[in-house]
């Protein structure tokens, strides 16, 4: 029986770096696959229903080429069908949250040819208000700003643009009230950050939660709660470093099911490094939902 996957590129990621390594990985592919159906996007959702109708015509694989809004797209158009393809990713974003978590080479050429002779593990995803994502819900002053980050910016400082216009955030000291309820206990708190992380991996930091994994069965949630016990500025890098504890303004413990509500109705989630839902989240993980492809030492097959 022959082996069928489809590949969809996303042609204007990374400066165009879809258009470029579209042939390669088309080629590599064909080492694995029998057929190779391409799909591009030209427009938000467009990766969605490709993936749908990969899972739907009971494709072997499917395999975005794009930045974390691509692959986020890739992952909706799978999570909900009874067929899902094995997800494979070559990473072309300013981030790539997801693919650092799963260890996948940050250049595209390395990462195509990975693919030829990949392993198979299980991945966790995250269920939000009805819909999915891959690695990390964000809300507060502090993800507000992110994303007001520009093209520009992203393009000139990649990855260090969202932690510059995230310290200003933090220094302006907007915080919010929160009511978090989790599978096993409740919280009310003032905050300027809130994260839930399905990996390891946020914003390019690789330190947030050293423990996780993906498919450990967890969110990590980490709340900025109060501050006054150690100096601001030295609370963001110790938390993206790893090195922050309990009892240092921060509030953390892992959870499956978490809900989040404000009384400030007007604030907005950031889920996968875009722009999300306002306002109460639902969120719950979806363990072990996917299969994804991984570098043949990093397989937990």
């Amino acid at each position: 029986m022959s082996s069928i996957a489809m590949l969809i590129v996303n042609p204007s990621s990374g400066k165009e770096k879809g258009k470029k390594y579209l042939k390669f990985a088309e080629e590599t592919l064909l080492k694995r696959f029998d057929r190779v159906d391409v799909r591009l996007t030209e427009k938000g959702g467009d990766a969605t229903i490709f993936a749908r109708e990969s899972a739907k015509k009971h494709y072997d694989a499917c395999i975005a080429m794009g930045g974390d809004g691509t692959l986020n797209e890739t992952i909706n158009g799978l999570a909900n069908q009874a067929h899902r393809p094995t997800f494979g990713l070559i990473p072309l974003g300013t981030v790539n949250d997801l693919a650092r978590a799963l260890k996948i080479p940050k250049q595209p050429k390395q990462a195509i040819k990975m693919l030829a002779h990949a392993d198979e593990s299980d991945l966790d995803i995250g269920k939000i208000n009805g819909h999915y994502f891959m690695n990390v819900v964000a809300i507060g002053s502090i993800p507000e700003a992110v994303d007001r980050v520009s093209v520009k910016q992203k393009t000139q400082l990649g990855a260090m643009a969202y932690f510059i216009e995230a310290a200003k955030a933090y220094a302006r000291k907007e915080k919010y009230h929160f009511h978090i309820e989790s599978a096993e206990q409740s919280y009310a708190v003032e905050s300027e950050l809130i994260i839930v992380s399905l990996t390891n991996s946020v914003g390019g930091f690789e330190k947030l939660a050293p423990e996780a994994e993906v498919n450990d069965g967890l969110f990590h949630v980490f709340v900025v709660s109060d501050s006054t016990l150690i100096e601001r500025t030295k609370l963001l890098p110790q938390l993206f470093s790893g090195q922050v504890s309990q009892n240092e303004g921060l509030l953390a413990f892992q959870t499956n099911k978490v809900a989040i509500a404000s009384d400030d109705a007007i604030l907005k989630s950031n889920v996968d490094g875009d722009p999300d839902d306002h306002l109460p989240l639902h969120l719950e993980v979806l363990p072990s939902h996917l299969k994804v492809f991984v570098p043949e030492k990093t397989s937990n097959k």
